[in-house]
């Protein structure tokens, strides 16, 4: 993580806390769920917290590693998974911002603010901010973004032990070479999103 963590210092000069970060993992995938994970970290300034970033930007071990440090370091966490079927039936960005709604609510601790990557909580009551690549810049959102992405992870592993012929466990369920070329093979699996283009095509 870099320095750059301006925007919570400034919440806090205000004497503006809690505050939650928001942030997503799966939306582009075309199978398996989408998790969203709300986080309040007790200090965002913490130095075992100095690792967390961008899920994307770190190994599956280092993620698995933050995310005990992460779990550790908060007052309060809420994780939502949204169903691939719920995705299909309302489209990835409705569910999405359900989906953050619903993990704002979930936590166990109302934050007075609420940092979110790329995209404002429509219809949350408390207020938001949609913070440009929040996830590289914002620790509360880094610290979400690792959560989220962890816990679907092991949801796919789950899953490519139930339907090991399309390497859920290798690509999560993202759109690669070796996942189309199964899906061509193999056909669409129970958990695919059927609302997704290259899914639909298949049907």
């Amino acid at each position: 993580m870099s320095d750059d963590k301006v925007i919570e210092d400034r919440l806090l000069a205000a004497g503006i806390s809690p505050f939650a970060g928001v942030d997503e993992a799966g939306r582009g995938a075309c199978a398996g769920p989408l998790v969203i994970a709300s986080v309040i970290l007790k200090d965002h300034r913490s130095p075992e917290l100095q690792q967390v970033r961008d899920s994307k930007e770190l190994s599956e071990n280092m993620r698995e590693e933050l995310f005990d440090i992460v779990s550790d370091a908060a007052t309060s966490m809420s994780v939502i998974i949204v169903p691939h079927d719920e995705i299909d039936t309302r489209g990835v960005h409705a569910a999405n911002l359900d989906g953050m709604r619903r993990a704002v609510q979930g936590l166990d601790i109302a934050p007075a603010y609420v940092l979110t990557d790329g995209y404002p909580i429509a219809g949350l009551a408390t207020p938001n901010l949609a913070v440009w690549k929040g996830d590289q810049v914002v620790t509360s959102i880094s610290a979400a973004s690792i959560i989220a992405k962890v816990t679907r992870d092991r949801i796919m592993r789950e899953l490519d032990s139930i339907y090991p012929a399309y390497g859920f466990k290798s690509h999560k369920g993202y759109i690669t070479k070796a996942h189309t070329v199964a899906l061509e093979k193999h056909g669409v699996s129970p958990v695919h999103r059927r609302s997704f283009a290259n899914i639909a095509a298949l049907l």
